[in-house]
């Protein structure tokens, strides 16, 4: 992939975490006002499909924004050119997150 075409790809997750960070964080300030339990959470959350989609945009938006972030910050100041890590990384992080994710599906 160009340095350019990944240049376009981390600001546009960049922007699509500024989205979802401000639901993310609105929706913990509401939870968080009113005394709900993790299973009233969860209770909320599994019972729409909406919050697993969400979420998982979330993860795929910020693993790839941390991958391209951290291939370039390897490359300016370690000079590894190789970007197999890269991927490794980037599957670790999805993998991860979407584990989360199923957790409240």
């Amino acid at each position: 992939m160009t340095e350019f075409r990944l240049y376009l790809i981390q600001r546009v997750t960049a922007a699509l975490l500024l989205g979802l960070g401000l639901v993310h964080l609105g929706t913990i300030l509401s939870a968080t006002e009113a005394p709900l339990s993790a299973a009233d959470i969860l209770a909320r959350t599994r019972a729409s499909a909406l919050w697993p989609i969400f979420y998982g945009v979330f993860v795929l938006a910020a693993a790839t924004h941390a991958a391209i972030g951290l291939r370039t910050i390897a490359r300016e100041w370690l000079g590894w050119r190789r970007d197999i890590w890269v991927m490794a990384l980037w599957l670790a992080l999805t993998g991860l997150g979407l584990r989360a994710v199923w957790g409240i599906a």
